[in-house]
């Protein structure tokens, strides 16, 4: 009927949320018909009536807690516990569960749980658990205590019921008498189950109980107690360090009772929770986080107290800067004000603030300037790290009150100054602390952080105020390692102070553009940096490279005119050549740097190093980098001398045509502008003349570069004399009015030779029927269309003739043909072609009509067949 048998104990939760005991049998996990699915069956030992019938739902989230109890929920505020006999049988039916729900059978809990706060999570859910009742405290239990105790840490519900239990018994008070017992007995093995009594007791993480044992008159058992940690062969004396070595100094006298029990209990538990208890495990790291809290909050409440105790605060800061101190006292003081900085990291943000400004007001900052100028080390060193506090949080406020007393003070007193020349000194083999104050000075450096208001500009004054009076104490040695061309001292040191140093600077290329940009350029600060190429230590190689490589980045040609003048990149070179075929670090940041010039197409760069160093490179064949950089230096060469030959022509080009000495005669050109050829026929193409009348030809040079392609193409055409024109009907003049005056546009454009939209052609032949057309009545509206006259297939040459008015007068230009020779007949049959010029905009232009339908031709004859009474046309 069942497939195993365990005893167990069955509990339900009642209304008033109190476990019952509904009895003890044995369970089973069986497949029930009624229910239509696996179940878990309980029956009673006394009867064997069945306790329990309960079908293991998929969704049901089961929990296994303390290797021997599993806890679920049937429905809403019904819910069952059993608590097994044997842990061999809980595993068993565990299994069961887990296998019918698909679960793995090592979890503790089946189903994903919504996260709640633990408060939420009591107080909406029942009690999972049945009550914990704690063992009576005497000598003989206290193995007993220690096995329950340890049994719980794996349940928040349990430990949660064990820490209100321990509280409501007063149960620490008790074991700590049992202490006082067994310490007295020499019982060792007592003393260890007490160990780890109060270890679990920590692991409960109820600041309940932290109150309690904490407490003035049972902190030192509880130290005690943690002294007989049973992995250790002797007892540490953690008491006797406590009362005896570590002592109280009172630097300035409290007094305030609760302040100075406040720092006793404080340092107390953080010795406990630094020094005496282990180190968590992965398991335990978040299961001390009360403990940590406790310790928080004291110190926020320490520096409140200290903060508004101003009497306090005031013969502090009076001793501090006082002359009559003595250096042990001064030394006491800057510990303990190190110490208070240290506690206010707790504070929240508007709280800081209060106490900064409370600092700065009692003249903290002057007193780290008269700290840093003695010669204590250990005062230096707890200076810098108060130094650092304030700049973290407020570097605005550090840097007001530098350039304040940059009015009355010299510029080696200068705090600023102070703090560079320690990290300059630093006489850490390491430089720990170079290291700490280049990352303050990064922040008092940096742009992002500085103000900006209607009044001032931080940044701008406060840049201005460095460069002028601090930054020469900041590259000192960097010239002083650099002025014999190679690196003067080149210990390890001084090369980790080097590149701090060559750090700094690199952000300051970065954020500082124009006042770095003229302390390089007037200091030649670039060549002291790359003589650093010459180091034997890689990383400041690097760091040489990488402050170059910025500069670069940039991509300002007053960067690159610098390097090219200064021949700057030699040293790069020959460190490259230097380090031979090595596949380095060294190697690829340089192969990056000329990569970078490369891609980025930087012209000025690429023309210098393929000019200079063509040869010395021209070996490098592992990478297309500077084969790629010569190719494109070719090509640019031959770029710039074919258009240094067209600008040459060009230039003709626009003195033939703006001084024309005779404006008044059209010249070969001029007539071509009137004229078609035989594509423009063929395509029935309408040549577009108004982008041209809108540009002058002296101000555009790229439509000068056209046209010089297209007379390229028309040599042939231009040498010899132009081409019969194919028309056909009969011979016809072409009167074409124009509006002549001062337009040089218009003068240079009709004198603009192969111009597109002007076909070369010759015009129509003489004695042809005149074709009048009326002149457009404003420059925006359409021109009066006229019939394309017919002339003979036959080169003629046109003699061109033209009455010139002043501004305003209209000329008509009569084309007549002459007798010539006879050139190229063609068997095409005649056909009626049309020339059409557009020139919108244009006063007196005549537009000639595309081939149109014999209504529209026969309508336009009528409408010019009358003169126009305004403008009457002239006759040829």
């Amino acid at each position: 009927m069942a497939d195993t048998r365990r005893r167990v104990k069955l509990y339900m939760l009642n209304e008033d949320r109190q476990w019952d005991d509904r009895g003890t049998g044995h369970v089973s996990s069986a497949y029930v018909e009624r229910l239509r699915g696996m179940s878990l069956l309980v029956r009673s030992e006394t009867d064997g009536s069945i306790l329990l019938e309960s079908k293991i739902q998929q969704d049901t989230a089961y929990q296994k807690q303390q290797e021997t109890l599993i806890v679920w929920s049937e429905a809403d505020n019904y819910d069952l516990a059993l608590s097994f006999q044997e842990k061999a049988g809980c595993d068993e039916i565990w299994e069961k569960i887990c296998q019918v729900q698909g679960k793995d059978p090592s979890v503790d809990i089946t189903q994903d749980v919504v996260e709640e706060s633990e408060d939420e999570r009591f107080d909406d859910m029942p009690d999972a658990a049945p009550p914990i009742e704690l063992p009576p405290c005497e000598t003989s239990k206290l193995e007993e205590i220690a096995e329950l105790f340890s049994s719980v840490l794996p349940s928040p519900i349990r430990r949660e019921k064990l820490a209100v239990a321990i509280e409501a018994e007063s149960y620490i008070r008790k074991l700590v008498d049992l202490f006082h017992m067994c310490e007295d007995l020499e019982n060792i093995d007592g003393l260890h189950h007490l160990y780890e009594i109060f270890k679990s007791i920590f692991l409960l993480n109820k600041n309940a109980l932290f109150e309690i044992m904490f407490s003035d008159d049972i902190i030192f058992d509880i130290i005690g107690i943690l002294e007989y940690d049973p992995t250790s062969p002797t007892p540490t004396k953690h008491r006797e360090y406590l009362r005896n070595t570590a002592k109280f100094k009172e630097v300035v006298p409290m007094t305030n009772s609760e302040l100075e029990t406040k720092i006793h209990q404080t340092y107390r538990v953080q010795y406990i929770q630094d020094v005496i208890l282990p180190t968590p495990s992965v398991f335990e790291e978040n299961m001390l986080s009360s403990l940590s809290s406790f310790i928080f909050f004291n110190k926020v409440e320490i520096v409140s107290m200290i903060q508004d105790d101003v009497k306090f605060l005031t013969t502090l800061f009076a001793q501090l800067t006082g002359e009559e101190t003595d250096d042990n006292h001064r030394r006491d003081l800057v510990l303990f004000l190190k110490e208070f900085c240290t506690f206010s990291q707790t504070l929240q943000q508007p709280n800081r603030e209060s106490f900064y400004k409370t600092l700065s007001n009692l003249g903290i900052l002057s007193s780290i300037e008269i700290i840093l100028g003695l010669d204590d080390e250990k005062m230096k060193l707890a200076a810098i790290d108060i130094f650092s506090y304030i700049v973290e949080f407020s570097p605005s406020m550090v840097r007001e009150f530098i350039l304040h007393e940059s009015i009355s003070v010299d510029d080696e007193d200068l705090l600023i100054n102070l703090v560079i020349e320690q990290m300059i000194n630093d006489t850490d083999p390491e430089l720990g602390g170079a290291v700490q104050l280049i990352g303050i000075l990064r922040l008092l450096l940096d742009p992002e952080n500085m103000l900006a208001t209607a009044s001032k500009t931080e940044k701008s004054e406060f840049l201005s105020f460095f460069y002028k009076h601090s930054m020469h104490v900041l590259t000192a040695p960097l010239f002083a390692n650099t002025a014999d061309n190679k690196p003067s001292r080149d210990d390890y040191q001084s090369a980790q102070l080097l590149g701090l140093i060559l750090e700094l600077l690199t952000f300051c290329v970065e954020h500082h553009t124009y006042h770095i940009k003229n302390y390089i350029i007037t200091k030649d600060v670039l060549r002291r940096v790359l003589v650093l190429l010459k180091s034997r230590h890689s990383f400041l190689v690097l760091c040489a490279l990488r402050f170059c490589r910025k500069i670069i980045g940039l991509k300002e040609e007053f960067y690159n005119r610098y390097i090219i003048k200064e021949n700057l990149f030699r040293p790069i070179v020959d460190a490259f050549l230097a380090n031979g075929d090595r596949y380095n670090l060294i190697n690829s940041a340089m192969i990056e740097l000329f990569e970078f010039i490369k891609v980025e197409d930087i012209k000025s760069l690429s023309t210098y190093i393929v000019e200079t160093f063509q040869k010395d490179l021209e070996g490098i064949k592992y990478v297309k980098t500077f084969e790629t950089l010569k190719i494109r230096y070719d090509q640019q060469r031959d770029r710039s001398r074919d258009k240094h030959s067209f600008e040459s022509h060009a230039a003709s080009i626009v003195r033939n045509n703006r001084f024309r000495r005779d404006a008044r005669a059209p010249d070969e050109d001029e007539e071509m502008w009137f004229s078609q050829d035989d594509e423009n026929e063929e395509n029935d193409s309408t040549p577009q003349v108004s982008e041209l009348l809108k540009n002058k030809i002296d101000s555009d040079l790229e439509h000068i570069h056209k046209l010089w392609e297209n007379k390229k193409t028309k040599d042939n055409q231009l040498d010899v004399e132009t081409p019969p024109r194919l028309l056909s009907g009969t011979k016809s003049a072409i009167n074409i009015s124009i509006k002549t005056g001062s337009n040089s546009s218009l003068s240079s454009l009709l004198s603009m030779p192969d111009s597109p939209g002007s076909p070369g052609g010759s015009p129509p032949a003489p004695n042809s029927p005149e074709s009048p057309c009326s002149p457009p009545t404003s420059p925006h509206s359409p021109g009066r269309l006229c019939p394309t006259p017919h002339v003979s297939p036959v080169s003629v040459h046109a003699s061109k003739g033209s009455t010139g008015s002043n501004a305003g007068s209209l000329t008509a230009i009569t084309t007549t043909s002459t007798t010539t020779t006879a050139s190229r007949i063609t068997d095409s049959p005649p056909s009626n072609n049309v020339v059409t010029t557009k020139a919108p905009g244009l006063k007196g232009l005549v537009d000639y009509p595309d081939e149109d339908s014999e209504e529209e031709e026969e309508d336009e004859e009528e409408d010019v067949i009358a003169p126009s009474p305004k403008r009457p046309r002239v006759g040829t």
